[in-house]
Formats: structure tokens, C-alpha cells, sequence
């Protein structure tokens, strides 16, 4: 009997295992790139746009280099919004449109937290 039950364990374990790791990655993910976000806010708060252009430059790369994980783990249509968030607050800076700018970024920040949450390890996610 106990070794009938050894495999289905294991595989439960694995699971919980890989849920855990992915809540702790996309929550590290996630704060970085809120964090390249923040850094260009503060870049076109400061006037210098073409800082702001390119760190959002820099913080879309490196959302570009996950792409393949976030369409694995979560749900596409976040992920797309996310990334249409990014290329409009890229226009925008590179408009130098700062209300606008500014909406998209809040947007885009809230987006990225969403990705987050809907990976996060909870009760309210499992059930």
C-alpha cells in the first residue's frame, strides 16, 4: 500500500514544490520591473525624458527575456495587456507626454502587480 501512494506523493510534492518557486519568481520579477517603472517616473518627473525613454527601453528588454515563462505560467491576455502597456508608455515618453505618461506608468505598474497576484501562492488562487 505504501508504495502505491509513494508516486502520486511525489507528484503532489513536485507540484507544491513548483507553485512555491514560481510565487517567489514572478514576485521578484515583478517588484524589479515595478522598480525599472518607478525609475523612469522619476527620470521624467526629474525633465529628463530621454532617461525615462530609455529606461523603460531597459525595463521592456528585460521583460522581453521572460516572455516565454510568463506565457507558461499565467494568463496570456495579462501578459499581452502588459505588454501593450509598455510600448504605449514608451510612446508616450518619447512624446514627452507627462500626463499621459504618467497614467500609463501607474497602469502599467498596477498591471505588473496583477501578474503577481495571480501567481501568488494563496487560498483565494486555489480555490
Amino acid at each position: 500500500m505504501k508504495r502505491a501512494l509513494f508516486l502520486p506523493a511525489a507528484v503532489l510534492g513536485l507540484l507544491l514544490a513548483f507553485s512555491l518557486w514560481n510565487s517567489f519568481a514572478m514576485s521578484a520579477h515583478v517588484r524589479r520591473w515595478q522598480s525599472q517603472v518607478d525609475e523612469a517616473v522619476r527620470l521624467a518627473e526629474d525633465g529628463d525624458w530621454s532617461g525615462a525613454a530609455a529606461a523603460l527601453d531597459a525595463g521592456y528588454a528585460d521583460w522581453s527575456r521572460k516572455q516565454t515563462y510568463l506565457h507558461t505560467v499565467t494568463q496570456h491576455d495579462a501578459v499581452d495587456d502588459a505588454g501593450a502597456m509598455y510600448h504605449r508608455a514608451m510612446a508616450f515618453a518619447a512624446c514627452q507626454e507627462d500626463s499621459e505618461f504618467q497614467a500609463e506608468a501607474a497602469g502599467l505598474r498596477d498591471q505588473l502587480r496583477l501578474l503577481a497576484e495571480m501567481e501568488r501562492f494563496s487560498v483565494k488562487n486555489i480555490l
